[in-house]
C-alpha cells in the first residue's frame, strides 16, 4: 500500500496551486489568479497526483471535474490551510501588545523581601506590558493556592510546605527561621549555655503559624508550648515582642531588631528550619499571556541556583 512520506514546503506549493485550481473551476481560470501558464499548472497538477499517488481530477473536452478522491483531498487541503491560517494568526497575537489583568496574591514579606527582587520585576513586566492592569493582594498561604487552583489569581507567592499536582512551582529563594524571644522574655538574659536553655524552654508559651506545616517545621514545634497563632509574620513578631511568647520568624525580616538589640535567637544550631519561597501558577490553566510574559520576567530575575528549579 503506497503511503505519503512527509509533507514538505513543495508539497505545499503544490496544494496551494490545486486548491486554486478548483475554486477557480479549471487550469483556464486559474492561470490569470496563479500568474503562471496553463501547461505549468498542468505539470504541477501531475506532479502532486504522483507524490498522492491519486487521480485528483479529469481535464480534457468535457471539461474539468474532481474524482471522489479528489473531493477528499479537496476538503482535507482546506482544513490544513485553515490550521496553517489559525497558527499563523496565534503567533502573531504572541508579538502584540499584552494587554488584559494580571491578578498577584503573595503571602506576607515576601513582596519586600529584597532576595525577591519584586520592585525590579514589576518594573521590568511594566516596560514589557504597559497596558495590563495589576491587581495585587496578600493572603494566607492556603487562600493563595486555593485561588491558583480555581483560576481566580493568575500568580500566587508563598512559604510553601507542600507541592500540589495542579500546580507548578518555580522556587525564588530559601528562608531560615529561628525561635526568637524578645528583650522582655525571661529567656533573653539567661546565660546562653545550650542546656539551661534546652531545659527552660517548653515552658514558656510560643505562637506559630496556625497552619498545617511540612514535617521539619512540626519537628522543630514538638516540646513547644503552643499557646497561640498568629499567621502573619507582622501579628506574629508583635506578640514576640510583647515579652510574652516565643515564636519562630525568618532571620532576614527579623535582622534589624536583632541589630537594635530587641531580639535574639535561642538555640540556633537546634531550633531552625528552612523554608521555600515559590511563584506558583496553575498547572493547566487558559492561554494567559500577561502571566506567561510576569513569569518570564521572574525567571529572568531569579537568582541562578534557583532558575531552573521549576516543577
Amino acid at each position: 500500500m503506497a503511503e505519503l512520506g512527509q509533507v514538505g514546503d513543495y508539497e505545499i506549493r503544490l496544494l496551494r496551486v490545486f486548491k486554486t485550481v478548483v475554486e477557480c473551476g479549471g487550469f483556464s481560470a486559474a492561470e490569470a489568479v496563479l500568474n503562471v501558464s496553463r501547461s505549468t499548472i498542468s505539470v504541477h497538477m501531475s506532479n502532486l497526483e504522483q507524490r498522492l499517488k491519486l487521480t485528483l481530477c479529469t481535464r480534457g473536452r468535457s471539461g474539468f471535474a474532481l474524482t471522489e478522491d479528489g473531493v477528499i483531498i479537496y476538503d482535507a487541503v482546506r482544513r490544513l490551510f485553515s490550521q496553517m491560517e489559525d497558527f499563523r494568526s496565534t503567533v502573531n497575537a504572541l508579538h502584540v501588545q499584552v494587554s488584559g489583568e494580571l491578578n498577584l496574591v503573595a503571602s506576607d514579606t515576601i513582596s519586600l523581601d529584597s532576595r525577591s527582587c519584586f520592585p525590579d520585576v514589576l518594573g521590568a513586566f511594566c516596560q514589557r506590558a504597559p497596558d495590563v492592569y495589576i491587581n495585587f493582594e496578600t493572603a494566607p498561604m492556603n487562600e493563595i493556592e486555593r485561588r491558583i487552583l480555581n483560576d481566580e489569581a493568575d500568580v500566587g507567592f508563598i512559604p510553601y510546605h507542600r507541592e500540589l499536582d495542579g500546580l507548578v512551582y518555580q522556587p525564588l529563594y530559601e528562608e531560615t527561621c529561628y525561635l526568637y524571644c524578645s528583650d522582655g522574655h525571661p529567656l533573653f538574659d539567661l546565660d546562653d549555655t545550650p542546656d539551661r536553655i534546652r531545659a527552660r524552654v517548653g515552658e514558656y508559651k510560643l505562637v506559630h503559624a496556625g497552619i498545617q506545616t511540612n514535617p521539619q517545621v512540626a519537628v522543630q514545634l514538638q516540646g513547644l508550648n503552643k499557646a497561640a497563632s498568629a499567621y502573619y509574620y507582622e501579628t506574629r513578631l508583635a506578640m514576640v515582642l510583647s515579652g510574652a511568647y516565643l515564636g519562630f520568624l525568618p532571620e532576614q525580616y527579623v535582622e534589624p531588631w536583632v541589630q537594635k538589640g530587641k531580639l535574639k535567637p535561642l538555640l540556633p544550631d537546634e531550633r531552625v528550619y528552612k523554608l521555600g519561597i515559590a511563584a506558583i501558577t496553575r498547572r493547566h490553566g487558559r492561554f494567559n499571556k500577561p502571566r506567561d510574559v510576569f513569569m518570564e520576567v521572574l525567571v529572568q530575575h531569579t537568582r541562578p541556583e534557583f532558575q531552573a528549579e521549576s516543577r
